[in-house]
């Protein structure tokens, strides 16, 4: 392969070719057109209106949650890398791009870039990103065409509209622009028009569910009833992802050969529905509609679709395979991050109306490995593709079943620049869901404490100013301590989710020990409370250990997956403007088997606790490692730059017996994370 070649611009000419209002934000600030809106000043929750069915949990305005402590600097690495800076050095999202009036990429890419600047821009509260974001929104804003139609004029695809109406409504709920609910009105209604003779097809049929969750975000403000109207058609022209994992077929790694790619069906629907990213926005898909449809079976649909996912493709990180496509259970297939963060999101919106405390657990799960476990720890390069067992990051053939040799390699925009583009919302939207309003009016609403990160939150409940901070190490220390400030002394629940692995976990109120509460739920404190009031959560990081393929064992504690993080030799492959492509080559062995009994993992495997670095997540600065007992494997040995599966354990080994280190997943940008279990020599 010449390293000199032009990428591919999109997934899509790829799959062509192959098958061919914030709780008060700082200030305000002056609009291109010259006019001031000033930052919204309303917390209030905007609930379902009828005939809607209420959610569990509602998402809080965006920015009634700052990040703080190791949170704000992971925003504040991303600000400083690539996230910051990627519209100086990637033509894709620079000045000539479509949406922002030019003649450059004018599909997915500024909408998804936009999709993530926007909250990390605000959360931040920094004027430079605001200034960059706030280029694509006056652009898209100020020039809506006569139809209503949005974007630019060279293609007039549903999807990249579908992710724009994403960003702007984060945008409105940041800034109040009282431009963007009247053109998202115009826009929807010329689609609904539209659909009946241009009706949804390849990316957007397969994600129409996110755009009705920006119908249900605008009917819920204006209460519109063409909006319910829009849903259902496009609940019927979108892809029945229900009935797919009512009976899932998907259950093998599925390849080239099994698409037929080479025979033009790179876009047909057996590729579409079994391509990793829209399985992971097709999570939420249930929940979402049940919020039309009213049915509980649709409420716990996201559920049985994580359950099929984990059976047939699940890996330790968290994630499933997809490697361009669905790839099966082997820890060295890789798993995109376009994927990882758009199944947080799935997760996120999922938990908000179902409640279901399991998916907070999972979505933890991936926010603390497989997120950061995909980049550089500056954030100025990044994988297409991460493996949990990856032992090379080269231009390398194995493993996958779909994409090219670039695909693991960190850099600008490697084998395709759609996770270039989409991975910016990851942390930002991670940290605008840690918390949630829970009840279904005001007279029972209350907080909940969706995932754990430390953070200060400020909201309204039941008329009421709220403030309450969050202060943790956590997943890396497993004490969390929240100090509630109610501007006059309030009763309200706080609902705290306590995660299926924390059996043991206490809660204190004012040093007062409350009953203990059941793993897998959220546990309630209903009180009256007072300015200063205190919360402290502990829950038992305690080692554990998790099984895999061919009986392969995974290292846990709390949220956090361990690896051994082999030692890594970069290699610069080529400058790509303020960044660079690398590839990264190991400079030790890897093959091991761990000496470990699943039942006394706590008992055997040592932990040690370090001083907190500003980078938790990188190799040179984690806080905690963890010690067991291994052997040197022979049989066990890389092919092509990937490990091959591990061998069906339990094994046999001749070496001696070693004392190991393991460190977090993120830390280790080469890792063994899936190992062959040893067996017992005694």
């Amino acid at each position: 392969m010449s390293h000199s070649r032009e990428p591919l611009s999109t997934r899509r000419e790829f799959l062509g070719l192959l098958g061919l209002a914030t709780a008060l934000p700082a200030s305000h600030f002056l609009l291109a057109s010259g006019a001031t809106v000033s930052a919204a000043s309303n917390p209030t929750i905007v609930r379902n209106r009828a005939p809607l069915a209420a959610s569990t949990f509602y998402l809080l305005p965006m920015g009634s949650i700052q990040p703080a402590g190791w949170l704000k600097e992971q925003l504040r690495i991303q600000a400083s890398g690539l996230s910051g800076h990627l519209d100086e050095t990637w033509a894709d999202v620079g000045p000539n791009s479509g949406w922002l009036g030019g003649t450059g990429e004018s599909w997915e890419r500024g909408p998804y870039f936009l999709d993530g600047l926007v909250p990390l821009a605000w959360l931040l509260d920094d004027p430079a990103l605001k200034a960059k974001a706030q280029r694509f929104v006056d652009w898209t804003l100020e020039h809506q065409a006569p139809s209503g139609m949005i974007g630019p004029a060279s293609n007039n695809d549903w999807w990249p509209r579908i992710i724009m109406l994403k960003a702007l409504a984060q945008y409105q709920e940041f800034t109040g622009d009282g431009r963007v609910i009247p053109v998202m009105e115009r826009y929807l209604q010329f689609q609904l028009s539209e659909l009946p003779r241009r009706p949804l097809r390849d990316w957007g049929k397969f994600r129409w569910q996110d755009e009705v969750l920006s119908v249900i975000w605008l009917y819920n403000r204006t209460g519109s009833p063409y909006l319910l109207d829009l849903a259902r058609l496009l609940h019927r022209q979108g892809y029945d992802w229900m009935a797919q994992y009512a009976n899932f077929q998907y259950t093998r790694r599925i390849t080239a050969d099994y698409l037929k790619l080479n025979a033009g069906n790179g876009l047909n629907d057996l590729s579409l529905a079994t391509h990793g990213v829209n399985n992971g926005q097709a999570v939420k898909t249930g929940p979402v509609w049940s919020q039309v449809s009213g049915s509980p079976v649709d409420r716990a649909a996201a559920l049985r679709m994580i359950a099929e996912l984990d059976k047939y493709h699940g890996l330790p990180s968290g994630m499933f395979s997809c490697d361009e496509h669905l790839a099966g259970l082997n820890p060295s297939q890789g798993s995109e991050l376009c994927t990882v963060v758009e199944y947080m999101f799935s997760l996120e919106q999922s938990l908000a109306i179902s409640g279901e405390p399991s998916l907070g657990d999972k979505l933890e799960r991936l926010a603390f490995n497989a997120l950061p476990g995909t980049f550089t720890d500056d954030m100025w390069a990044h994988q297409y593709n991460q493996e949990s067992n990856q032992v090379e990051c080269s231009l390398h053939q194995r493993p996958w079943g779909t994409d090219g040799p670039e695909s693991n390699l960190y850099g600008l925009e490697p084998n395709f620049g759609c996770c270039t583009a989409n991975y910016h919302q990851g942390w930002p939207k991670f940290t605008a869901s840690l918390f949630m309003r829970s009840g279904a009016g005001e007279q029972d609403e209350g907080l909940a404490a969706a995932a754990y990160a430390p953070c200060e939150v400020r909201t309204v409940v039941r008329g009421t100013a709220v403030h309450l901070v969050e202060e943790t190490n956590y997943p890396f220390l497993g004490t969390v301590r929240l100090t509630v400030h109610p501007a006059s002394p309030l009763r309200f629940p706080l609902q705290l989710r306590i995660p299926a692995w924390a059996a043991g976990a206490t809660v204190e109120v004012n040093g007062r020990r409350m009953p203990s509460p059941a793993p897998g739920a959220f546990a309630t404190v209903d009180r009256a409370w007072n300015s200063g009031d205190r919360v402290e959560i502990v829950f038992p990081l305690q080692p554990r250990v998790s099984r895999w393929f061919h009986d392969s064992v995974a290292v846990e504690r709390g949220p956090l997956v361990f690896s051994y993080g082999i030692g890594e030799s970069w290699v610069k492959l080529r400058d790509r403007g303020m960044t660079a492509d690398w590839q990264v080559f190991p400079t030790d062995q890897w093959n091991y088997a761990l000496n470990v009994d699943p039942d006394a993992a706590a008992e055997s495997i040592a932990v040690e606790e370090k001083a907190w670095g500003e980078r938790p997540f990188a190799r040179s600065s984690t806080p905690v490692r963890l010690s067991v007992k291994a052997r040197r494997l022979d049989e066990w040995q890389p092919e092509d730059g990937a490990a091959n599966p591990p061998p069906q354990s339990p094994v046999m080994s001749d070496h001696p017996e070693e004392t190991i280190t393991l460190i977090p997943y993120a830390a280790a940008k080469l890792r063994i994370t899936a190992f062959p279990q040893a067996k017992s020599q005694g």
